[in-house]
């Protein structure tokens, strides 16, 4: 038997609790015993002493870097990948806006956009992690929560891609500041928002929202390989903010709905 976090009903960060008396899985044809990271598991999700997954969702976990490290690479940036060039299509060259710059996914969106020659700006919501942003390789960071942070980026060149994780508070806003032929990719929204169409219009520009695990085999593969050559590279730097124990899984989950501005991944490492 092994620990693992179970939710048994509805509610919130309570239902949360440590069981003691789960099965551990037994791994079956085509699932490793090796030092990996993955993105998917087979059955009760990755909160538990032993997991199994599918050999076409984990990959090999550069000696490198840690497994806390490794929890940080695969959502973080399989998505970042995805959003930048499976749905913006974005090129060496290319104006890159990055809401939200300082978490998992954004750190991730900015080393690989810098990694291939983009321009990026950054947003972040505290002075730490605009210092992150800037450390990642921004070109240019601003503090969402200054009220004039808007009129300073729509005083700029504006952009051919724009990153955006939080849309009911900036998608309005990103339309503004889009190229010709600009394209807005969402990767989180907490709600609604109201558009004005016209915005898009004029700029022939575009808005897609991106959801990873939609991705065709061809495009996984893609992801893949694409992350295995940065991780061999060097770009590839997943960063930790904070490390829980698997009893305080529940607080991991409160701190990240009521962040006060993100500093990259929190982690739950299970065991020593």
């Amino acid at each position: 038997m092994m620990r693992a976090i179970l939710v048994r009903q509805f509610g919130g960060i309570d239902q949360m609790k440590v069981a003691t008396d789960v099965a551990i899985p037994t791994p079956g044809d085509k699932q490793p015993g090796d030092r990996v990271f993955m993105c998917q598991t087979n059955q009760l999700g990755s909160l538990a002493e032993f997991v199994t997954a599918n050999e076409e969702n984990a990959f090999p976990l550069d000696d490198k870097l840690s497994f806390e490290q490794g929890a940080a690479i695969g959502i973080p940036y399989f998505t970042a990948y995805r959003a930048l060039f499976q749905k913006a299509n974005a090129k060496s060259g290319n104006r890159v806006l990055i809401h939200g710059a300082s978490g998992a996914a954004g750190l991730a969106a900015v080393q690989i956009a810098k990694a291939n020659g983009m321009h990026v700006t950054g947003t972040a919501g505290t002075q730490e992690g605009i210092d992150l942003v800037r450390s990642a390789g921004a070109d240019a960071v601003y503090n969402h929560r200054d009220k004039t942070y808007l009129k300073k980026l729509q005083n700029g060149e504006l952009f051919d891609v724009i990153i955006e994780m939080l849309a009911n508070v900036n998608l309005g806003h990103d339309l503004k500041l889009m190229n010709r032929h600009g394209r807005t990719i969402v990767v989180g929204s907490r709600g609604t928002v109201t558009l004005d169409p016209r915005d898009m219009m004029g700029r022939e520009a575009s808005v897609t929202g991106v959801a990873l695990l939609t991705a065709t085999p061809e495009e996984w593969s893609e992801i893949t390989s694409a992350i295995g050559d940065g991780i061999k590279a060097g770009w590839v730097k997943p960063v930790v903010n904070k490390v829980y124990s698997l009893e305080e899984a529940g607080q991991a989950h409160h701190d990240i709905i009521h962040s006060k501005g993100a500093k990259g991944k929190l982690v739950v490492k299970i065991q020593d």
